[in-house]
């Protein structure tokens, strides 16, 4: 469970990484250069948006399933 938590928090970093990048390359008007700065930082988001449901399931596996689960159709 800690790894998945840790494996989604890396993509979310990598996918903010790329947001800045796009921000930044925008302002000094480097269209194509945001553009594709911009298309990394959708598919880090989702990885990230993937490997964070995959760290609830695993929380939710880890937990008592009848309390938590049932709330998150695990």
């Amino acid at each position: 469970s800690t790894e998945a938590h840790i494996a989604a928090a890396y993509q979310h970093e990598r996918a903010a990484k790329s947001h800045r990048t796009a921000a930044a390359q925008s302002d000094a008007g480097a269209r194509e250069a945001c553009e594709q700065s911009a298309v990394s930082a959708c598919e880090h988001s989702t990885k990230a948006d993937e490997a964070s449901i995959f760290a609830l399931g695993e929380s939710v596996r880890s937990a008592k399933p009848e309390v938590v689960g049932a709330k998150y159709g695990f």
